[in-house]
């Protein structure tokens, strides 16, 4: 097993200093972060060995073409081992997974780590010299997560560091804030937005129509404000807002002009190939019904 030592303050240097000649020279100014990856966290922590206090892993994303943005899409957990004077991360296990995730998802790469804990270890400016590097030549995000909920909450900061002094030593690290956010994708929204509608935590999932049945009564409750909001300003018992104004106009350009006719076609056509579909999926399953339960006579 390929293992990574990292030791505390004297050997560092020597242990890295070939490395060092390689730094990151773009640092990131914003951080968007998948709820999934969180989750992925808190998992790895709830399944840490009886001895660790606390866990870390690669996270993996996009960033910007000038890489002053960074989209936190996914992570994997990286064993490690500390003690009071080293600690000690599986390097294979690090560049086996990360190849692995290549192979599903290739535009994704290393844009930093993770930490669970209220504060920093003593360890974390080396293990973010090491994650520099595989970051190169950008800086990486160093992601902490406050598993232990010292202010009554879940707590999750984004970092990154920064040298000080004279010399290029890995220990000489200061980890500086940035600024962080949440982003929703669709289908992680929807799956939120059920966890958090049951109030016991478990609550079975809608069907497509029921779902699309919401989407539509929402989509219609929004145009009746946007023509409620038309008609006063025209009526003049609102006030018209230009800013308002000019995000209408925007949004009504993009709606593709199409006449009645061709789209009622164009909807009975889709209409058609989606109740296609439907029946041949239905009659797969009936055939792979039927062969199974004649394999279990045979």
């Amino acid at each position: 097993m390929s293992m990574l030592n990292l030791n505390l303050p004297a050997l560092a240097s020597s242990l890295v200093k070939s490395r060092t000649t390689t730094t990151a020279t773009t640092t990131a100014q914003q951080c968007y972060i998948h709820p999934v990856v969180l989750f992925s966290i808190l998992d790895h922590y709830l399944r840490r060995n009886d001895n660790q206090d606390r866990v870390i892993g690669t996270l993996l994303g996009v960033r910007s073409d000038d890489g002053r943005v960074v989209e936190i899409r996914s992570c994997f957990a990286v064993p490690h081992f500390e003690t009071n004077d080293q600690v000690e991360v599986d390097m294979e296990h690090h560049r086996s997974m990360y190849a692995l995730h290549k192979k599903a998802s290739s535009r994704e790469q290393i844009v930093g780590w993770y930490a669970t804990g209220n504060k920093l270890s003593k360890y974390a400016a080396l293990i973010q010299d090491f994650y520099s590097r595989e970051a190169a030549p950008f800086n990486a995000v160093h992601l902490v997560m406050d598993t232990e909920l010292s202010g009554g909450e879940l707590g999750i900061k984004c970092l990154q560091g920064s040298p000080v002094g004279a010399g290029a030593h890995p220990e000489n690290c200061l980890f500086l804030p940035l600024a962080h956010e949440l982003q929703y994708p669709d289908a992680e929204l929807t799956a939120l937005q059920a966890a958090a509608d049951s109030s016991e935590g478990l609550e079975s999932l809608v069907s497509d129509m029921e779902q699309l049945e919401r989407t539509i009564e929402e989509l219609h409750s929004m145009l009746e404000r946007v023509s409620e909001y038309v008609s006063g300003v025209c009526n003049g018992t609102s006030k018209a807002n230009n800013v308002v104004g000019k995000y209408l106009m925007d949004m009504l350009a993009v709606v593709p002009k199409v006449d009645t006719k061709q789209f009622s076609s164009l909807f009975q056509s889709h209409l058609q190939d989606i109740l296609m579909v439907a029946y041949l999926t239905n009659l797969t399953r009936a055939q792979l019904n039927i062969t199974d339960r004649l394999q279990r006579i045979v």
